[in-house]
């Protein structure tokens, strides 16, 4: 069996600060990552910075930098924010890596006989660094949905990649399973887009159109295109093309993206792959949006959730608790500060927080800390491991929260403290309460374990209280106070 495996993020633009949906996808995939993982499999994990394009500059000119100065700073709130999340990237790529300006001239080299140049009139949006269709543009309105801006008509000479050429392979490829869609519904919403066959795409933009890009081999006067630009990424961050070993990863596992950039992941970069003469990766998982309140986030609004202020204030196992089990993997997710408190509260702090202080007590109180043998069944875990293996990560979480919730309800009907009550007069009194015990803290390993991908400093916690036959309370305390409640950040009455 093949033990290397390779998840993909989608690099995201540094012309602002992280926002909620870069976590979700260092999120999900770092979950994935520490499961698989568990099963014994070595896995590279990719991220990195798309640093070119004409958003970059003008943010660059507007602080008084270079675009490179510029991009060097916005790039360590990224880095931050992979650590915060506790993101276990091996792999982190920048697009204004030298060798991977490199590796791109080298595809379009590559690419040649499927580029041609041609005259462009159309519509783009300068947000997204896209062309649109005309359908697309009626569609909308006019107005970009993600940008709430006019689509803006441009004519221009560019270079064409003939992406229409691969509309039957990649339709082919989605069908059959080559390259699944996740969920369902954005691969019929994808198969739907490309029905009259995917349109050639622009590959290069005019200089004096854009200024900061990967040039144009042997044509000074185009600049690439920011999204093949990068999209490249995923291959030459594991060494594409010429460092041994990226082949063992290639195609990719999983490639994490938002449903907002399906189209780029679905059609144009297997269309690169194809011309390239490479295999498509084998499954892309589209995540939805976090809304707040039902509404959209918006800096103008004032909405916008800080995913560092969260983990600042509550911890990073709060952060992944929250957004592993109440944001659908697959859907839209909804966030209020005081749903986030309510769960914080309730579910770790009285739930699994309440749990292991008890279950440490009592094994502390009435044995002197010493666990017992037990021989107990273990709970049956296959829906949890369908649910991971079918990336619902959120159903996953509900699995183990269950365990967690039947677990407080067998020591609420068995009652250990009543048990108790008979040792030194009740010759039974003393195995048994050993049993329940013993049974209780099995429990919390076997929940332990489940964490893992998802809360892995809690289960480290509950290893190191109850794994070798001893309870080991953190130094200083009685009882592990993980779920240290914060003020609320947001009010400073609270303080």
């Amino acid at each position: 069996m093949d033990k290397k495996l390779y998840i993909t993020t989608a690099i995201p633009y540094v012309n602002s600060t992280p926002h909620i949906g870069n976590a979700m996808d260092y999120l999900l995939a770092d979950i994935w990552a520490r499961y698989q993982q568990q099963q014994g499999y070595e896995v590279r994990f990719q991220a990195g910075a798309d640093e070119h394009g004409n958003k970059i500059a003008a943010k660059a000119a507007e602080n008084g930098l270079s675009p490179q100065e510029y991009t060097d700073q916005q790039v360590v709130g990224f880095r931050k924010l992979i650590e915060a999340v506790g993101a276990g990237v091996t792999d982190f790529v920048r697009t204004t890596d030298p060798r991977h300006v490199a590796a791109v001239q080298y595809i379009w080299k590559k690419l040649q006989p499927y580029i041609y140049k041609g005259s462009y009139e159309g519509w783009y949006c300068v947000g997204c660094e896209a062309f649109y269709t005309d359908k697309e543009v009626q569609e909308n309105a006019g107005v970009c949905p993600d940008h709430q801006k006019p689509f803006e008509r441009v004519k221009e000479e560019n270079y064409y990649l003939k992406t229409s050429a691969f509309t039957d392979k990649i339709r082919d490829a989605i069908e059959s399973g080559e390259m699944t869609i996740v969920p369902d519904n954005r691969r019929t919403e994808f198969l739907e887009l490309i029905k009259d066959g995917l349109q050639d795409v622009s590959i290069s933009r005019p200089r004096r159109s854009l200024s900061w890009g990967v040039p144009v081999p042997d044509d000074p006067d185009q600049v690439i295109y920011v999204w093949i630009d990068a999209l490249a990424n995923y291959i030459t961050v594991l060494g594409y093309p010429d460092i041994d070993g990226w082949q063992l990863y290639w195609p990719a596992d999983v490639q994490v993206v938002g449903k907002d950039i399906v189209r780029f992941h679905a059609g144009y970069w297997p269309a690169m792959l194809l011309g390239l003469g490479l295999k498509l990766p084998k499954k892309l998982l589209v995540h939805g949006h976090v809304m707040v309140g039902g509404a959209k986030m918006s800096k103008s609004v004032g909405n916008v959730v800080d995913p560092l202020e969260v983990i600042d204030n509550y911890g990073v196992d709060a952060f992944r608790y929250y957004f592993s089990r109440h944001v659908p993997t697959l859907d839209d997710g909804d966030f209020t500060w005081e749903r986030f408190e309510m769960t914080y509260n309730n579910e770790l702090g009285n739930d699994l927080g309440n749990l292991m202080q008890r279950v440490a007590a009592m094994i502390v109180k009435y044995q002197a800390g010493v666990i017992g043998q037990s021989e107990q069944a273990e709970h049956d875990m296959s829906l949890y491991h369908d649910a991971m293996d079918n990336f619902e990560f959120n159903k996953a979480m509900d699995e183990v929260w269950s365990m967690v919730r039947s677990l407080n309800q067998y020591i609420d009907n068995v009652k250990p403290w009543q048990i108790a009550k008979g040792l030194g007069s009740d010759p039974e009194a003393e195995p048994h309460l050993s049993d329940v015990l013993a049974h209780c803290a099995g429990a919390l390993l076997q929940i332990g374990d489940l964490l893992v991908p998802f809360m892995p400093h809690t289960a480290a916690s509950i290893h190191a209280m109850f794994e070798d036959g001893v309870v080991h309370p953190p130094a200083g305390m009685m009882y592990p106070k993980i779920y240290q409640h914060t003020a609320d950040p947001r009010n400073a009455s609270n303080q």
